[in-house]
């Protein structure tokens, strides 16, 4: 079976391969390609998945040695392959979640005169994530790593004859790169520190380094892991990413790359667990990120934009449970993996609204969508229930989970991110009922355009709302499958350290609260949009609401101290360099100009001034000599 591993991510290789070197011929088959290529992926996914299952926990993994990279003395790089219960799970996510939204892309895309590159994209893209996720070692994941930028890269500014769009796929690429260096450092002190970069035995002797060590690559990691999953501060460049057509939003936010810090954190969780203070610094993270996404996604009326505050949000939560050690591992992956379903499902759901109304995306401007786009509202519904954790869905599952972990923490810090969990699930149904009711609730809003063409709302191809009902289905069972006899965090386990907390609170109690602050939440949220009128254009607002929708200043942030702070570091080299550098080299050369000047005035062709000038240097050396003589 370990032969397979390869053709994971040979499928959709291959596929990317033939769609962006095939040429026009491939412009009607090609999304079709694409698609099989990644659903083949995904069958060969499942095959390994069930064989796996058949095997008892500790023999579960698999390896795949295709080649020496570098075999060199002292230096060896190989590209190997490791499928593992954690490595599976991301397969199954990736190739699954991926297969559903290339086969939407199919109907959403239809009438754009380059979606058989787009689809060229979306299997590069589903390539390098499974390369990240199946390295045996940090070199072949940072392969993949850079792959899934160069892809997103490419994904994000897809619609380049848009400013905005090349100018938010350049950000997201210049962002990320900040992050790519934080990995690289990493593995640079995996390498001198243990000789290797290989998971075994960099994971297997972790707890032989210094803990100095074990913080400097935690760090490190968490720098990476910051880039890739929008985590603050490197968060800036996921709203923007919004400009790619709708399909690279729910790829992107759900399946494959924002998940990718996640992985890293959980993969290196030996180096963690030796490195208290990065794994603090991990927490606080995820912490921070967890409100801000959350307060950036209230004030937000384009509805990509909401889902992407959202997506920082709970990514918060799965990077706070990372940081949480043992007690959080299998958790922060349990939600990564329902996250995963509800939410590919709200950006499709975002995606069939934008169809229906024509490439709108203020939600002030829908309003009643529910009676034009019924399977639409529902599987959007749904998926809007399971991410604030409605009692029995997949969120509920899963994000209590967390906040169970976060309260078990212990002392006053278990108690600081508790509540902060608890605050968060409040603002999470407070902003995403605000969505459900300005898009599918209410009187409609939307006006013809300047040119007078008013949108016509209607329900989607069945390409596009097939994967949604799937995902739907996701968004309500998974959570529970996971839950039945701890079997999600039982199949983690030889993988995951495990340790079961204890909150200092009752789960009854704990559950209770978060249900609370659910209802609070949606409360509060149908109280200012469902029982009155919903003005077309946002009013002023608070000065919260105001930073918020400038997503919380962080690109007024980035601009005075980045941008404005390097124009006026690159000034004052410029002076230096004008003053100090070129002033020494131009004096010197106009002191001796001047010198060579008035020396030149000594040569003047006279044989009387030369007699002079003889007579004079022969007394000088006379007057010299009998000066020596007399001393």
């Amino acid at each position: 079976m370990d032969s397979l591993i390869g053709l994971l991510v040979a499928a959709p290789l291959l596929g990317a391969a033939v769609l962006l070197c095939g040429g026009r011929r491939l412009d009607r088959s090609g999304p079709w390609l694409g698609t099989v290529l990644a659903a083949v992926s995904f069958v060969i996914g499942a095959v390994l998945f069930f064989d796996m299952l058949g095997r008892d926990g500790e023999d579960r993994a698999l390896h795949q040695h295709l080649y020496s990279w570098v075999p060199v003395e002292g230096f060896q790089a190989d590209v190997a392959f490791q499928l593992d219960q954690l490595s599976m799970t991301f397969v199954l996510l990736i190739t699954g979640v991926g297969s559903l939204i290339h086969l939407y892309s199919i109907g959403y895309m239809e009438h754009d005169e380059r979606r058989r590159r787009f689809f060229g994209y979306l299997n590069l893209f589903l390539a390098a994530m499974l390369l990240l996720v199946l390295a045996d070692n940090y070199l072949l994941l940072y392969v993949g790593w850079e792959g899934v930028g160069l892809a997103s890269f490419l994904l994000i500014g897809f619609w380049q004859h848009k400013p905005s769009a090349a100018t938010a796929a350049k950000k997201a690429f210049i962002v990320n790169r900040v992050g790519d260096a934080g990995l690289a450092i990493a593995i640079f002190l995996m390498f001198t520190t243990f000789g290797t970069f290989a998971f075994t035995p960099v994971l297997g002797s972790a707890d032989a380094a210094s803990e100095a060590t074990l913080t400097g690559i935690g760090l490190m990691l968490l720098l990476a892991a910051c880039g890739k999953s929008a985590q603050v501060p490197l968060q800036s460049w996921l709203g923007d990413a919004m400009e790619g057509p709708t399909p690279v939003s729910a790829l992107i936010h759900a399946a494959t790359m924002v998940t990718a810090g996640v992985y890293l954190i959980t993969r290196s969780g030996a180096v963690f667990d030796g490195a208290p203070a990065a794994q603090t610094a991990v927490v606080t993270v995820g912490a921070v990120t967890l409100l801000f996404g959350a307060i950036v996604g209230c004030a937000k009326d384009d509805i990509k934009k909401a889902l992407a505050g959202s997506t920082m949000s709970q990514i918060g939560y799965m990077v706070l449970a990372a940081g949480l050690g043992p007690i959080g591992y299998a958790f922060a992956i349990m939600h990564l993996v329902t996250h995963g379903f509800f939410k590919a499902g709200l950006f499709l759901g975002a995606g069939s609204v934008m169809h229906g109304m024509n490439d709108e995306v203020d939600m002030r401007k829908y309003g009643g969508l529910r009676r034009y786009m019924p399977v639409t509202f529902v599987t959007f519904g749904l998926g809007y229930l399971a991410i604030i954790g409605f009692p029995g869905l997949s969120g509920f599952f899963s994000k209590d989970a967390i906040i169970e972990a976060a309260f078990a923490k212990g002392g006053t810090q278990g108690w600081i991110l508790g509540s902060v969990t608890l605050l968060g699930a409040a603002i999470t149904a407070y902003y995403m009922t605000r969505v459900m009711i300005l898009t599918f609730f209410g009187e409609k809003r939307w006006q013809p355009d300047a040119e007078g063409n008013a949108p016509h709302p209607h329900e989607s191809p069945r390409s596009m709302t097939l994967p949604m009902i799937v995902l739907a289905f996701g968004s309500v069972f998974a959570g529970g499958l996971f839950k039945v006899g701890d079997s999600f965090v039982n199949w983690l386990k030889p993988v995951t350290s495990y340790e079961h907390g204890h909150p200092p609170i009752s789960v009854p109690v704990i559950t209770t609260a978060t249900v609370t602050m659910l209802l609070i939440g949606v409360g509060v949220a149908w109280a200012q949009y469902g029982r009155r009128p919903v003005p077309v254009t946002a009013p002023r607002g608070s000065l919260l609401t105001r930073a918020a929708r400038r997503d919380l200043l962080q690109d007024d942030f980035n601009h005075a101290v980045f941008v404005a702070g390097g124009q006026h570091l690159t000034r004052s080299l410029v002076y230096v360099d004008h003053t100090l550098v070129d002033g020494a080299v131009n004096g010197t050369a106009a002191g001796f100009g001047g010198l060579s000047g008035r020396m030149r005035k000594i040569q003047n062709g006279f044989a009387r001034s030369y007699a002079v000038s003889m007579f004079g240097g022969a007394a000088v050396l006379v007057a010299a000599t009998l000066l020596m003589r007399a001393v």
